[in-house]
């Protein structure tokens, strides 16, 4: 399950307005590689809606079924906000329903169909 937590507003590359929702997953354990001690957190990720901006705040809070799952991509550099200090990584996080990925997955196109 996931649940939307917030919305922000964002820019097309031609000007238009647009917003995502921030979504938030399950609650997870993780070990911390410099110290080694156990801390909680949430994995989230952003993803486009055609919602307006009332519609947003109406929705947060809404659980819905899915994960949001690391997606391995190429070397980038990464300013964390709350430091400033610049990291790379090579994944970003991305929501994914499993019962729709499934269910594209047994759609035809056009061009099966007898």
């Amino acid at each position: 399950m996931v649940t939307i937590k917030d919305f922000k507003k964002r820019e097309t590359k031609t000007g238009d307005a647009f917003f995502v929702l921030v979504l938030q997953g399950g609650i997870a354990p993780v070990q911390s590689r410099k110290t080694g001690r156990m801390y909680f957190t949430a994995k989230t990720c952003t993803v486009p809606s055609t919602f307006d901006e009332e519609t947003c705040k109406q929705i947060i809070g809404q659980q819905f079924p899915g994960e949001i799952v690391k997606i391995k991509t190429d070397p980038y550099e990464y300013a964390i906000p709350e430091t400033g200090e610049i990291i790379e990584l090579e994944h970003r996080w991305e929501y994914q329903d499993s019962a729709l990925t499934h269910d594209l997955a047994n759609v035809l196109e056009d061009s099966e169909v007898l």
